[in-house]
């Protein structure tokens, strides 16, 4: 097939760009002629809260990525969607994960779709977000309603669509693929000595950029339990800020907690990530809500245990006791399942052993086969 995956890709860094590209590899292994179509502008500068949206980091040789569409200027979404037409792929993959985007993508979607051949799929990593603004439904259903398909990586974002008015078109659940592209598993000492960190030490792993449902602050909460103050174990802080620290400082001075964090509240370049998650005995995921997070996956290629919160999507991928802890989302919560791991430390080898039998079934060739299986329904429909 001939294949478009629209959305994040280089030189944009983060999450969603990893994951496109290594989808893209995916197609490419099953035999697939694709091409990745990446923003020229993905936000205003004013709109973005990080750093710098940009990588920098080597491209990938492997990919063809065009760097074409701009997110706030119509004649591109106009230019590329009747290219796009012209062009006649057979499917076009769209990675929609914020109401900002609805307009340019669902533009780009209706005008290719015009061509009578091409089949739309997204991948809807959110439908309805995490932190809502006015507005965001007639955004969402704008882009929805021009898509032939969807593949959802959580029940809840399955059941987000129906309850839209989206459930008579054809949809999939599979869940998050593996991140199994930061390279292979390193030995624990060898992490610790990369980050400078003592090996004396126990470490949780908190990854990932920083925003309010991330649940940090309940975390840092949960942390200052005087039962864990005493224990030999540090919390690692691994992810930029995506909104003001302020209120976290505030929490970390109030607790006196400075002395057993250890802080990297920069963006982690990809070829640190595999020491931070081979440095950490448990990854920790304190989200107040969520649909499924790309740090669990990576997780799992690296083998290591989790906590994470029943919200969203997260328990689906998170065996309660077989991997780690599912607990409810609150600092009571994570506080008795942090004691619990750090003072039985024989549960560090069955988790680890947990996750390798679970994580055999996070396939990329299943996430392609979804996407398939989703346009050859809107075909025959």
């Amino acid at each position: 097939m001939k294949i478009i995956i629209i959305g994040p890709a280089y030189p944009l860094r983060g999450g969603l760009a990893t994951y496109n590209e290594r989808l893209a590899r995916a197609f490419q292994a099953a035999g697939d002629e694709v091409r990745l179509l990446t923003f020229s502008l993905q936000y205003p500068d004013f709109l973005f809260p990080g750093q710098t949206q940009f990588s920098t980091e080597p491209g990938p040789i492997d990919l063809e990525i065009e760097v074409s569409l701009n997110s706030v200027n119509p004649l591109s979404w106009l230019q590329v969607g009747r290219r796009l037409r012209r062009e006649r792929p057979d499917l076009v993959v769209f990675r929609f994960w914020l109401p900002f985007m609805g307009p340019a993508l669902g533009t780009v979607a209706r005008l290719v779709r015009g061509n009578g051949h091409t089949r739309c799929v997204a991948i809807t990593d959110n439908v309805i977000p995490h932190e809502q603004r006015p507005g965001d439904r007639p955004l969402t259903r704008y882009f929805l309603s021009a898509c032939d398909g969807f593949v959802s990586m959580s029940r809840s974002v399955l059941g987000d669509l129906q309850r839209l008015g989206f459930g008579q078109k054809p949809a999939l659940y599979r869940p998050h693929p593996l991140y199994d592209n930061f390279g292979p598993i390193k030995p624990r000492a060898a992490a610790l000595a990369q980050l400078g960190l003592a090996a004396n030490t126990r470490y949780l792993l908190f990854f990932g950029f920083i925003r309010a449902y991330k649940g940090l602050d309940v975390l840092l909460e949960a942390f200052a339990d005087a039962r864990l103050a005493g224990l030999p174990v540090k919390l690692i802080i691994a992810g930029e800020f995506y909104e003001d620290a302020a209120p976290y400082e505030a929490i970390i001075q109030q607790h006196q907690l400075e002395g057993r964090l250890v802080r990297a509240t920069d963006f982690i370049p990809n070829e640190k990530v595999a020491d931070y998650f081979c440095a950490a005995d448990l990854v920790v995921q304190p989200y107040k809500n969520a649909t499924q997070s790309g740090v669990s996956q990576i997780a799992y290629h690296f083998e290591r245990p989790m906590l994470v919160t029943d919200v969203g999507g997260l328990a689906e991928l998170i065996p309660d006791g077989e991997v780690g802890y599912v607990v409810p989302p609150n600092a009571r919560a994570i506080a008795d399942a942090l004691v619990d791991f750090c003072t039985h430390p024989e549960k560090q080898a069955f988790f680890e052993e947990g996750t390798r039998e679970v994580k055999k079934q996070f396939s990329w060739e299943v996430m392609v086969a979804a996407l398939k299986e989703v346009a050859e329904k809107a075909i025959k429909n």
